[in-house]
């Protein structure tokens, strides 16, 4: 076991290192940088512009860039954010949470629906249910993530203007309400992102989770279930539902980092203020260290959640053995 968790941790320091220097190396080196960006005003001279990238160690190789973001990284300091005009670890700390609660209950309405489908499926492999959600899946499986959330945006807050169209709360009125009222005002802005997200990722899903039950029906505990009286669809829910979760336990463990960090097209068009919103306008704002760091969180949580996703899997089956 302590064997398996430290090559595992190894093979995560390894990915994060990669994929932090990757992303560093091809954010320096694309067209202008962030004092352009910042100070793209006509009155200010070129000459005030490198003043800057010399104060802020810009006009240095990006090898000693490289270098100094390790160092200061290791030491929690994360760079300043020249679109935020404030640490990047601050930003981070105000963005993180709203990411947490978006993905969060679009991870969970994801699953249930999912597994539910995918059970409704697998029930009656072939039959008229089973082909009809299969089809419904596959047009949602293809529908592209950003086209999706555009659409509900203009189906349920334009055309029926049922949903605000975006932020986390009210701007105008939101201090002024009253508890209840500032909870329920919450909601309404949650359900077009959280629906949103758990559409396009339940199809996927419910193809896995039909998949997994489809391949332990054959199993011989079916058949002895079965041979006892249990009725076909007992049998399912109770005996081939259980083993067919297994392979979903560790497709939740990899999905909490995509949902934490893969959200970005339904952050930006729903403007919702977390992680994805803000290393998107980072890119176009040339901001080096608020987008390196946030591959880097982004890394860490996959590298993170594929650790947990294996450990839960152990628990959960004893036949496997991890040495």
């Amino acid at each position: 076991m302590r064997r398996y968790l430290a090559a595992r941790l190894l093979q995560a320091i390894g990915v994060v290192a990669f994929v932090t220097t990757f992303a560093f190396v091809v954010v320096h080196l694309a067209p202008g940088d962030p004092i352009a960006s910042a100070l793209a005003r006509p009155n200010i001279t070129e000459a005030v512009r490198e003043q800057w990238r010399v104060a802020y160690g810009l006009d240095r190789p990006v090898s000693e860039q490289y270098v100094r973001w390790v160092v200061n990284a290791a030491r929690g300091n994360l760079g300043y954010s020249f679109s935020h005009r404030r640490p990047v670890r601050d930003v981070f700390a105000d963005a993180m949470p709203n990411t947490l609660l978006l993905s969060g209950l679009g991870l969970v309405l994801s699953f249930a629906i999912g597994i539910m489908v995918g059970l409704l499926q697998a029930e009656r492999p072939g039959g008229r249910r089973d082909r009809w959600l299969g089809r419904i899946l596959l047009v949602l499986y293809s529908v592209p993530d950003f086209w999706l959330a555009l659409v509900v945006l203009i189906l349920f807050a334009y055309r029926l203007p049922l949903f605000p169209p975006g932020g986390m709360t009210d701007s105008v009125m939101y201090e002024y309400l009253s508890p209840g009222a500032k909870f329920l005002d919450r909601i309404k802005h949650l359900v077009l992102p959280v629906l949103t997200l758990a559409v396009l990722t339940a199809a996927g899903i419910a193809r896995f989770q039909r998949g997994a039950l489809l391949a332990v029906l054959p199993s011989d505990w079916m058949r002895t279930a079965l041979a006892k009286g249990l009725s076909w669809q007992a049998a399912v829910r109770h005996h081939a539902f259980r083993n067919a979760l297994l392979p979903t336990i560790t497709l939740f463990g990899l999905s909490i980092p995509a949902f934490a960090t893969g959200a970005i097209f339904v952050e930006k068009v729903f403007s919702w203020p977390g992680m994805g919103l803000i290393v998107v306008n980072g890119i176009a704002a040339r901001d080096y260290p608020l987008v390196t760091a946030g591959v880097m969180v982004m890394s860490v949580l996959v590298a993170g959640c594929a650790l947990v996703a294996d450990i839960a899997v152990a628990a959960a089956d004893p036949r496997i053995r991890l040495g």
